[in-house]
């Protein structure tokens, strides 16, 4: 069965851009635990939340979220 997962590019966005977690946390509204939580793929964000770090990074949500991974074939 494939197996997809999502991948981010949290960390190095956030190191081009010297920002800390607790400064990403707070432009989003959540806790430094769930973007630390997110940045490690323990925990995949909601639409909403992925496009607010995106939105928070001053980036596209394609450039900081991207599907490893196939389909199950049809």
């Amino acid at each position: 069965m494939p197996s997809i997962q999502l991948k981010n590019a949290i960390r190095r966005l956030r190191f081009e851009r010297n920002m800390t977690q607790e400064e990403l946390a707070l432009r989003t509204g959540v806790s430094r635990q769930t973007i630390m939580s997110i940045e490690r793929g323990r925990t995949n964000p909601s639409v909403l939340l992925a496009y607010k770090i995106a939105a928070a990074l001053g980036s596209d949500v394609t450039e900081v979220f991207m599907m490893e991974g196939k389909l199950a074939p049809v």
